[in-house]
């Protein structure tokens, strides 16, 4: 397939053999960038909420809370737990950018439920380096939602923690359930 022929159509599905995957997704934003009109926005969330989230694929978090480009601002990395990268986040999102709600969504089925700081050892082994960072990894979807809540309300970097709540979203259903911080 030439580039031409590629630049014809939107990819859609897996890359074709020989295609990088990023060569495919480059394409796509030709065509996205085709169409884009600047919404003329700027970067304080409509909503002013932060969500904190795994970075789970099946989570489409602004079709699944209903938002729309310019409501939140979303950070997001495995497991969707609290670490010192993301208070570093929510105070920017916070102090610089307004918002003061903060929502957690944890989710049914993750990947770092079946890890272990034993990953941590063997990447050391693997790589002569030990990482400077934790894997977070848990057995209790809940209880790590309490304790990322935890986290938020007792940083002394963040104004605003006092519209702090943590969910599990069901990958199965689509369904948020929210957690009791005080279990």
């Amino acid at each position: 397939m030439s580039a031409s022929t590629r630049r014809s159509a939107p990819p859609t599905g897996s890359a074709p053999a020989g295609e990088a995957v990023i060569d495919r997704l480059v394409e796509a934003n030709r065509h996205y960038a085709a169409g884009f009109t600047d919404p003329g926005m700027g970067a304080r969330p409509v909503l002013q909420v932060a969500v904190v989230a795994c970075m789970d694929a099946r989570l489409d978090l602004h079709a699944a809370l209903g938002m729309e480009l310019g409501d939140c601002h979303t950070v997001r990395n495995a497991g969707g737990v609290v670490t010192d990268d993301t208070i570093r986040s929510l105070t920017i999102s916070q102090r610089a950018l307004g918002t003061r709600s903060v929502i957690l969504i944890h989710h049914t089925g993750c990947g770092l439920e079946k890890l272990t700081e034993d990953f941590r050892h063997e990447l050391e082994l693997e790589v002569g380096q030990r990482p400077a960072w934790a894997v977070e990894a848990f057995r209790d979807v809940d209880q790590d939602v309490r304790q990322s809540m935890q986290r938020v309300r007792t940083s002394p970097f963040l104004p605003h923690t006092d519209d702090v709540r943590g969910f599990v979203f069901d990958v199965s259903t689509g369904l948020l359930r929210e957690i009791d911080p005080q279990f």
